[in-house]
């Protein structure tokens, strides 16, 4: 028997397709994807045990830039196609603050003084440009390589841990953001429940994943990198991810469908895994530093390529990320 539905309950569903993992290569096994038969939830069956799910993540999904000067250079690409994600979360905390009104230094200072947590930190780029802007950000993350990398690149206080087991005290939060964290978890829910739980009243949560309900999963189906079996568990369309949040507590405000870091890129990868430079630095390939640029200069023609069809397919809101801010009810 499949495993129950975590939207609807049912146990109920038909199978999608079989994938194994394009992008990693962690292991030669095959999963399925099943549809919920009552509420459409597309899900992983069965699901990894946490022991399995362990052995799909390799140990250097983050990289430490200071190590070379394409990691310099990539840190700065990474600032660039960030600054959308900053934008949309520093937006929420200002309305949250003070409504639709311009910036003001009074305000700025106000909220620089709010804890915002970024679940699922990595090497803490995020957190620590939001650090530069004067906000008082830290960081969450599974590995512990990471969360030091967080204090030593960037000077993000970050913890190595689980997020139902942070030492935050709860309604202290002005906003928690987690970016490609719920499509990971047997039960976001709980997640849900414990940034409910952290953020004060009218504090804002800030949710993204993979949108199932896009033209790129449409066309390429599980070719699509949004679908990175085996490590995501769910796969959430925009609707989805409203009911999984209202389910929560949460009352969803406003919603992005387009990434200048995520969807570009995800579709590149989707059309070319092997240019990847994430999954070619997982993979340990060894290549000549001539052949190494080469490949570089590919995947980001790849990504320039792709970025008209992305926006296209965002403007249609079909993009293939979904970004949503939430309110805890004040």
């Amino acid at each position: 028997m499949s495993e129950p539905c975590i939207l609807c309950g049912s146990t109920a569903g038909k199978m999608l397709f079989r994938a194994t993992d394009r992008l990693y290569r962690t292991t030669d096994k095959t999963f399925d994807l099943v549809e919920c038969s009552a509420c459409g939830l597309i899900r992983l069956s069965p699901r990894p045990t946490p022991v399995e799910a362990a052995t799909y993540y390799p140990g250097n999904y983050w990289f430490d830039p200071a190590q070379s000067t394409a990691g310099r250079l990539e840190e700065l690409y990474r600032r660039w196609v960030l600054g959308d994600h900053v934008r949309f979360v520093t937006r929420a905390l200002r309305e949250a603050e003070v409504g639709q009104v311009p910036d003001l230094p009074a305000v700025e200072q106000k909220i620089s003084g709010s804890l915002i947590l970024d679940i699922g930190c990595g090497g803490g780029l995020f957190p620590g440009m939001l650090r530069e802007r004067g906000y008082r950000a830290i960081g969450l993350d599974l590995s512990p390589q990471a969360a030091a990398l967080a204090w030593k690149q960037h000077a993000v206080p970050a913890v190595a841990g689980e997020m139902t087991c942070s030492p935050i005290a709860p309604n202290t939060c002005a906003a928690v953001t987690m970016f490609h964290v719920l499509e990971h978890l047997d039960q976001p829910e709980c997640y849900l429940r414990e940034a409910h739980r952290l953020l004060r009243p009218g504090g804002r949560l800030i949710v993204q994943v993979p949108n199932a309900a896009s033209w790129q999963f449409a066309l390429l189906g599980a070719a699509w990198n949004g679908v990175d079996t085996p490590r995501h568990i769910h796969l959430f369309r925009d609707s989805d991810l409203e009911k999984l949040l209202v389910k929560a507590g949460f009352t969803p405000l406003r919603k992005k469908y387009f990434s200048l870091r995520d969807n570009p890129a995800g579709l590149a990868t989707s059309l070319a895994p092997s240019l990847d430079p994430m999954a070619r630095r997982v993979r340990g390939r060894s290549e000549s530093p001539g052949a190494r640029l080469a490949k570089d200069l590919l995947y980001f023609a790849l990504v320039l390529a792709s970025v008209p069809f992305a926006a296209a397919e965002a403007l249609a809101r079909a993009g293939s990320t979904i970004m949503i801010e939430a309110q805890k009810p004040a």
